[in-house]
């Protein structure tokens, strides 16, 4: 378990990601805010405590790999790249436009993006072929695929689920950013998905359910994962769309959305308000 002021450190290191989806949406520009917010404390535990990364090559050998199965979440994922050094914060004002080297959805040209996933529902099929090949080199480098809970009713993901126990890829860790909101509304209206502990069960895997914005809950749940040999973890993890931002929080509409001055401004009051109770937990 973490100590407290890692724990701290990884929540601030959370709200400063919060901070730079902020300033890459801007005003007027349309943009993943909520399934990119939802994921801020799991991608702060990920770089910042857990993955094997080295902030002065992202191709390193040794690296642990990353992919954003659900690429629409790009932004966050951009957000902590920024913080490791690996692109410029100069870029973030120009995300999604011709002018900038940021697309709206992971592209490998850009430093960190290990794949290609803006045709949802492919990450997972990916992470078991490459957590498949550093088995076979003999590495102990792990493979961490996020997914969306949306996400889980399209692509091979499942076919991936049943090879992943099938060949007891337990390098492998998939998380589920349960936020229980897609693109048009409730998941469970649009295509519902019941039981899903014991669907990932039934399909093999080792499963954790978490709160996804409790810091203390993900870190032991990354640890714990590591430790489980001859299947393959999925972290289910309970989280809220826009989760930060009030007017976004369990709203739709700010899947892909826009901020006024307005909202934006209140945005970063918000921002500053969460970063001062930090201070004082210090």
């Amino acid at each position: 378990m973490a100590d407290k002021k890692t724990i701290v450190s990884l929540k601030k290191t959370a709200l400063q990601l919060r901070r730079n989806l902020l300033e890459m949406m801007g005003v007027g520009k349309v943009g993943h805010l909520g399934g990119s917010s939802s994921l801020a404390e799991i991608v702060a535990a990920l770089y910042f405590h857990k993955m094997k990364v080295n902030k002065n090559n992202p191709k390193d050998e040794g690296r642990d790999r990353f992919l954003l199965s659900k690429g629409h979440g790009v932004l966050i994922q951009y957000a902590a790249l920024a913080e490791l050094g690996y692109i410029p914060k100069s870029e973030f004002a120009k995300v999604k436009s011709l002018a900038g080297s940021l697309q709206g959805h992971p592209d490998m040209q850009t430093p960190g993006i290990e794949a290609v996933t803006g045709s949802l529902g492919q990450g997972l099929s990916i992470g078991v072929g490459m957590a498949l090949a550093l088995r076979l080199d003999k590495k102990a480098n792990r493979v961490y695929v996020i997914m969306g809970d949306g996400e889980l009713s399209e692509g091979q993901l499942w076919e991936a689920a049943m090879a992943a126990w099938k060949f007891k890829v337990d390098n492998l860790t998939g998380i589920v950013d349960c936020n229980k909101l897609q693109a048009m509304g409730p998941t469970r209206e649009i295509f519902e998905i019941p039981e899903l502990e014991k669907k990932w069960k039934a399909f093999g895997w080792n499963v954790i359910r978490i709160n996804g914005h409790r810091m203390e809950e993900i870190v032991e749940a990354l640890d714990k994962a590591t430790k489980v040999k001859g299947v393959p973890t999925v972290i289910i993890a309970d989280t809220i769309k826009g989760k930060g931002f009030s007017f976004a929080e369990g709203n739709a509409a700010f899947h892909n959305g826009i901020m006024d001055e307005k909202i934006f401004g209140q945005a970063l009051r918000e921002i500053e308000a969460a970063d001062k109770i930090l201070q004082e937990a210090l």
